[in-house]
């Protein structure tokens, strides 16, 4: 009886998580397809009338500039992205493969900065972006995502670990040097960690909100492109509707080339 009744157990939580996710997804696909008047005559699981309605998305990449907003986001990624890549790893190369005083005062350094939560800190954050004469730039943005996060640190050294340190030692014999042994050895075979936090990091990019909102007001990010369908007389959710799914659609393209590399860097060096 227990046999037969794990397997039940596991396929039932799976049929449920599965549920969970596709349903709030359903409804905004049918939003999306549906008119104003048949949005506000039917119900949120009703299907729509034409599934091949597509004048919602066509309005809302036209009202809100979503192509621009897109064009914004790609910057403010590609730059951020490179930034976290290249200081994370080489503080990561640093904490790994060196020994120095301090050495564990600086990790811990960083797990404090994790448990200060960052609104306490944007009065100050604002007042020295407004003093860089970076406000309503793009580069203000940049230079608040690109600090790298312990949580992408700790996945470059878990990786790192599973890299013996022959290689280092190897190629120091032949002559190279710090620089060359991580730029032509170390972040190579980081591709794995590199994946996984590109994923990570990049999808918090592509949906924050707030920083956009309040450091970049004068050009739209695809974040707050969707926030010009809601106003003081209501929101136009069908529009929004659509513009959620054109939102969506980047990062499960995304998710579905990187996956592999999203679980071969999260569990690497798990059994150390």
């Amino acid at each position: 009886m227990k046999r037969a009744l794990a397997p039940t157990l596991k396929y039932a939580s799976l049929i449920i998580a599965a549920v969970l996710v596709l349903l709030p997804l359903s409804v905004v696909l049918f939003a999306s397809l549906k008119t104003s008047e048949e949005y506000s005559n039917t119900g949120p699981l009703t299907p729509p009338e034409n599934w091949f309605n597509f004048s919602n998305f066509v309005t809302a990449i036209d009202k809100a500039d979503m192509l621009q907003g897109f064009v914004n986001t790609t910057i403010v990624l590609a730059i951020s992205l490179t930034g976290t890549i290249l200081i994370g790893t080489m503080a990561a190369y640093a904490v790994d493969r060196f020994e120095f005083r301090g050495r564990k005062l600086i990790m811990g350094l960083f797990l404090i900065a994790t448990l200060i939560p960052s609104v306490t800190s944007q009065v100050a954050t604002f007042q020295i972006i407004n003093g860089l004469g970076l406000y309503n730039t793009k580069a203000a943005l940049v230079l608040l995502f690109m600090g790298t996060d312990i949580i992408a640190i700790y996945i470059f050294i878990q990786f790192m670990q599973s890299i013996p340190v022959s290689l280092d030692e190897a190629a120091l014999l032949d002559g190279a040097n710090r620089w060359t042994i991580y730029w032509r050895i170390i972040l190579p075979l980081l591709k794995p960690a590199i994946a996984t936090v590109v994923i990570i990091k990049g999808i918090a990019i592509y949906n924050e909100f707030y920083l956009p909102f309040l450091y970049l007001q004068s050009e739209p990010l695809i974040s707050t492109a969707l926030f010009r369908f809601k106003g003081p007389f209501g929101a136009q959710w069908e529009l929004i509707a659509a513009a959620t799914i054109v939102v969506i659609i980047p990062t499960v393209i995304a998710f579905m080339f990187l996956q592999k590399w999203i679980y071969k860097g999260l569990v690497a060096g798990a059994v150390k």
